[in-house]
Formats: structure tokens, sequence, C-alpha cells
């Protein structure tokens, strides 16, 4: 495992990044009744792992509150999944998509709490 200096350097971050970038795209497809509800919900959601991380980051030296924002992150991950089920159910999102963005979502590859490095 690397050392890293930066919370940007972590490659769970990198991902998060990723996933948030693919969620906005998506979802600018959704229909403008869903702008302030499902749009909203997926893509708050999706940013907010990234600065879950960053803040967890900035709080690593106290591990309850590493733990703590560590467990915001996994659980807006989460949320993510959810949204995106929600707009394939709507019939918003096709299953290609779904799933690509899902298993993205998966605990076993986007691993909070076993972030490996190089």
């Amino acid at each position: 495992m690397a050392f890293v200096k930066f919370y940007f350097e972590l490659e769970v971050y990198k991902l998060s990044g990723e996933l948030a970038s693919e969620v906005c795209q998506i979802s600018r497809n959704f229909p403008v009744e869903e702008k302030f509800s499902l749009t909203d919900q997926i893509r708050r959601s999706s940013r907010s792992i990234g600065a879950q991380i960053a803040d967890c980051w900035a709080k690593r030296r106290y591990i309850n509150h590493f733990v703590s924002k560590l467990t915001d992150a996994d659980a807006k991950q989460y949320e993510t999944k959810h949204w995106m089920e929600v707009a394939h159910d709507c019939n918003l999102v096709p299953s290609e998509i779904h799933d690509a963005i899902c298993a993205r979502c998966d605990p076993n590859k986007f691993n909070l709490f076993n972030d490996k490095q190089g």
C-alpha cells in the first residue's frame, strides 16, 4: 500500500469523483418534473461521497470521528445506488446504465473501509 499525503490521492476518492460525474451526466436526461426530487437527490448523494471522504481525512487523527465520517460516505454510496434503482424503476435509466452504476457502488469494488493504494 502506497503512502498518501492528501485525501485526493486516495483511489476511493478518485472513484467517488468518477461516480459523481457519471451520475450528473445520466441525470441530465431526467424529465424536468424530476429536477427537484430525483435529479437533486441522486446528484447530492453521489457528490456527498467524496465530500465525506475529504471530511474524514481531516478527522483521521480522531478515530471515532474518522470512522463516523467513513460510515457517512458509505451510506451515501448506498443512497446513490438506491436513487439509481428508483430511476431505473421509473424507466428513466436503461438497464445497462443502471447495472453499470450499481456495480460501481458494489461494496467489494468501492470499499471505503479497505482502500488499497498502489
